[in-house]
This record gives structure tokens, C-alpha cells and sequence, in this order.
């Protein structure tokens, strides 16, 4: 509420936003986070659910890791996979590049051997970024 010229300004601390509040606390966590360590977090997140979509789950209980093959999804996976790697290759360094590319590389393999009909060489998924697997 706007205070009148006859009253004081409000002095002492604004009064908490919570919704503000909750907001700071994410960013300020994300800001203490190297951009590499953000770009190989989210590399690892699609290649184990891209490994997972490929059939490559451990068993367990439930079932086989093969009952969660979807090669559909897989094939988006791993080229969104093979364009993050790609990209951010440069910036990476050498060690963090070459696990990431070794990683999609596996990736890229089990995808043809998991297929019933595999895609042509250099046209599988993600290879139009990363090359003939």
C-alpha cells in the first residue's frame, strides 16, 4: 500500500516474498555450478534414459530391461545427445569430450544392434552429427 505525504515511509526490513524467496535459492545454487558440470550432467541424463530406451536396463523385479526397449525414442535420445556433445565438445576440455563422445559412441551401437532392421551406415541415430559409426 502506497504511504500518503502525511505518513512515513515504512523503514526496517521489506517484509518476506516467499515466492521470491523460493526462486533466489535455486538460482543462486545453479550459479555456484561450472557450465561443464551443468552440460555433462544433462549428457548423462540422456544417455541413461537413451541406454534404458535402447532395452539396456538392469533386470529387476518387475520385468527385463529389455521390456523398456522404444527405439523411437532412443533415436531422439541420441541425437539430441550426439548435438549437445557435439556443440559443446570445443568447450569441454579433452577428458570430459572424450567420455561424453566414448558414451554416445556405445549408444550409437546397441541402438543398430538392438534394431531388427538396422539403418544404413551413417544414418543412424545421431550419426549425421557425430559421423559414420
Amino acid at each position: 500500500m502506497p504511504h500518503t505525504p502525511e505518513e512515513p515511509a515504512p523503514t526496517g526490513p521489506a517484509p518476506a516474498d516467499p515466492v521470491r524467496d523460493a526462486a533466489t535459492g535455486p538460482t543462486r545454487d545453479i550459479a555456484d555450478v561450472a557450465a561443464v558440470q551443468v552440460i555433462t550432467t544433462a549428457a548423462v541424463h540422456l544417455m541413461s534414459a537413451a541406454a534404458v530406451k535402447c532395452g539396456l536396463a538392469e533386470d529387476g523385479p518387475d520385468g527385463t530391461g529389455a521390456d523398456y526397449l522404444d527405439l523411437d525414442e532412443a533415436r531422439k535420445l541420441i541425437t539430441a545427445l550426439a548435438g549437445l556433445v557435439t556443440a559443446s565438445a570445443p568447450d569441454l576440455g579433452n577428458q570430459h569430450a572424450r567420455s561424453l563422445r566414448d558414451g554416445l559412441r556405445s549408444l550409437q551401437l546397441a541402438f543398430r544392434e538392438a534394431s531388427p532392421f538396422p539403418d544404413p551406415p551413417g544414418e543412424g541415430p545421431g550419426e549425421a552429427l557425430t559421423g559414420r559409426v
